[in-house]
């Protein structure tokens, strides 16, 4: 997985690639035009594939296939990640038979890189040296990031003729997303709407094998359904991954501020997190999981990934909140703590929307210029209708959206609450 970074997409955002008004079948003239050369009418097979057969495939024996052109790089840590999982639904798919090939389009820096990268791949590829190739099929289907998974199906229609964006098929649906046609597609998203309409608590964290987390001690078992009509953070995070190491220590503090703050108040309303471990292994889940006052799924339990892709989690860590009617509140989670503190709680847009003109009404006290303590020019007072927006706050390093304190020269931003005010002087010496 992906870390520090949160994406929510909506499940009919499905992107599409430009067609350029063409629609044509995939036959092998068509192939071979679009993943050959003059000189070259095969791809290069897998390297476990050449080591027992030809290391070439003619182009022409993907006719009739559906073909995902896979746009990626060794050297970027997002196409490594979602390689494993890739690898893992093709693999799948060709065991059961499925119609599917893949061909891996490299943008990596070197031969040595190239082939490197395609030691675990069990896919087709263009062969590096062929920079001509890889060129046209970047520019013909306007791949701006990486990775990318464009889907292409044998028989193109104008009615038909979309290319959807893999990745996120793949993340979302896993090998249920075969064969990437509309219907298969509009069928999933049904369904996907009907298991939210439906969802609890109980249904989201059990399975038929289990209706239990555990507590610190990893010992003792506690009911699911004792979170019913509790607001309950799904907190998906690891040990390995530094950004989730360093937000932790921050959420165990908001968490034990809300528990006080909602005991205090008393009427039975209460707070509860799951941690949700991407952990290698158990000693790690265990290491980990006895730094956390709340709640654990058991490591490996098929729950943390069925719940991923559920929530369509593609990077960690991630804070799911739901609500004590067992529904999504957001899946925002870890902006809103970084952004509001125990102050987000509980998470629901009406609180988002009265915290945010509470910073509106805030902002208008503050100074509209400041020379800071961390930086040698003068920062502005900007808002996101001003040139703001969502942004690392470069003194603490934390989330910041709406009001920030920018420097227009270089682009520098603090939160309000993290300037320290200075004098010109004191902070150019300060630099």
């Amino acid at each position: 997985m992906k870390v520090e970074m949160n994406l929510d997409n909506d499940s009919n955002n499905l992107v599409q690639a430009p067609t350029n008004g063409n629609s044509e079948k995939l036959s092998p003239s068509t192939l071979s035009s679009l993943l050959g050369s003059k000189d070259r009418d095969y791809l290069l097979c897998s390297t476990a594939a050449a080591a027992e057969t030809d290391q070439q495939v003619k182009i022409s024996d993907l006719e009739g296939k559906v073909i995902g052109i896979y746009f990626s790089a060794n050297w970027y840590p997002p196409c490594r990640n979602f390689n494993r999982v890739l690898i893992g639904v093709y693999e799948q798919l060709k065991s059961n038979g499925s119609n599917f090939e893949i061909v891996f389009v490299s943008s990596d820096e070197d031969l040595d890189a190239f082939n490197n990268y395609r030691e675990n791949m069990p896919w087709l590829s263009i062969p590096f040296s062929d920079l001509e190739t890889k060129k046209a099929l970047n520019r013909k289907y306007d791949v701006e990031s990486i990775p990318c998974l464009v889907i292409l199906q044998p028989d193109n229609t104008k009615d038909d003729d979309t290319y959807y964006d893999g990745v996120e098929l793949i993340y979302r649906y896993g090998v249920d997303a075969f064969p990437f046609t509309k219907e298969k597609l509009d069928e999933l998203r049904r369904e996907e709407k009907r298991k939210h309409d439906s969802q609890t608590v109980t249904n989201l964290l059990t399975n038929p094998e289990r209706d239990y987390l555990l507590d610190q001690t990893i010992t003792r078992k506690v009911p699911v359904d004792s979170l019913k009509g509790k607001t309950v953070g799904l907190y998906l995070s690891a040990q390995w991954c530094m950004p989730c190491v360093e937000f932790t220590p921050k959420l165990i503090s908001i968490y034990q501020k809300i528990k006080q703050a909602l005991q205090e108040k008393g009427g039975g309303e209460d707070f509860e997190i799951v941690f949700v471990s991407n952990d290698r292994d158990q000693s790690s889940f265990e290491s980990y999981f006895g730094t956390m006052p709340w709640l654990a799924l058991p490591f490996r339990d098929p729950t943390a990934r069925t719940l991923a892709k559920y929530f369509d989690v593609q990077w960690i860590p991630c804070l799911i909140i739901i609500g004590p009617d067992g529904k999504t509140v957001t899946k925002q989670g870890r902006n809103l703590i970084n952004l509001y503190q125990e102050n987000a709680y509980p998470f629901t847009d009406a609180k988002v929307e009265s915290l945010e003109k509470e910073m509106e009404e805030a902002a208008k006290s503050l100074p509209r210029s400041e020379y800071h303590a961390g930086h040698r020019h003068l920062l502005t007072l900007v808002s996101e209708g001003s040139g703001g927006g969502p942004f690392i706050c470069c003194d603490c390093e934390e989330q910041g959206s709406g009001w920030a304190y920018q420097c227009l020269e270089c682009g520098y931003e603090v939160h309000p609450r993290c300037i320290r005010a200075v004098t010109p002087q004191s902070s150019i010496e300060d630099r």
